[in-house]
């Protein structure tokens, strides 16, 4: 079995949670009340350019052709993903302002440094693993609620979703997954465990948008 499809296995607990997650069924449903999603995308907004950051410190301690892989992801996710969030924040009626304002909540805030303190004190190989499950577990979710956009009424939800799906974003994760099986086997052990809490923070993540989840003081 490869790496990557061990650790998915181990964390099958976590990620059968999060495709069952309230804020992802009623995403792909078309019900989720608005003002949630708005307040997941600033959100993840700010968590895209935390993930930025990561992929940055992984290249810096990566060989050049890891380093190389690493570094075009990162301007991807800089000149492309966030530029399209940009377009998605114009829909909401919301401004880049806004989403540079905006105070990571708790569980955000958590998850950034979690991503950025692993890629500097460990192998670039678990600086991977804690951003797998982001970019994988999105996938999955569309996969396994493609159906649901059939009948979905809005619009904005279904555009959102459909990125999930590009044949671009599936050999986007597939290309993240062969780096990740190119690691050494000695290092599952940590790998697993790095791989399982980021996992529990996209969980968190989900639920945190979907409760709106704020600061207590």
């Amino acid at each position: 079995m490869k790496i990557s499809d061990a650790l998915r296995q181990k964390a099958d607990y976590i990620w059968h949670r999060i495709l069952n997650h309230p804020f992802v069924i009623e995403l792909y449903q078309g019900t989720l009340p608005i003002e949630k999603f708005k307040f997941y995308v600033l959100q993840d907004y700010n968590y895209l350019v935390g993930l930025t950051r990561t992929l940055t410190i992984i290249a810096s301690k990566s060989d050049f052709d890891l380093m190389r892989k690493i570094l075009k992801l990162a301007q991807e996710e800089a000149s492309t993903e966030l530029v399209n969030y940009e377009r998605l924040l114009e829909e909401l009626g919301l401004t880049i302002e806004d989403a540079i304002k905006e105070e990571p909540s708790p569980t955000n805030y958590a998850y950034m440094n979690f991503m950025n303190l692993t890629a500097f004190l460990g192998t670039p190989y678990e600086g991977l693993a804690t951003i797998m499950p982001c970019f994988w577990s999105y996938m999955e979710i569309a996969r396994h609620h493609e159906k649901l956009l059939e009948t979905n009424e809005n619009s904005l939800y279904v555009n959102w979703a459909e990125v999930y799906l590009s044949k671009e974003y599936i050999e986007l994760v597939e290309n993240l997954k062969e780096l990740l099986d190119k690691t050494n086997n000695t290092e599952f052990h940590r790998l697993e465990s790095v791989f399982e809490r980021a996992s529990k923070y996209e969980y968190m993540f989900w639920d945190m948008a979907y409760k709106m989840e704020r600061w207590p003081i």
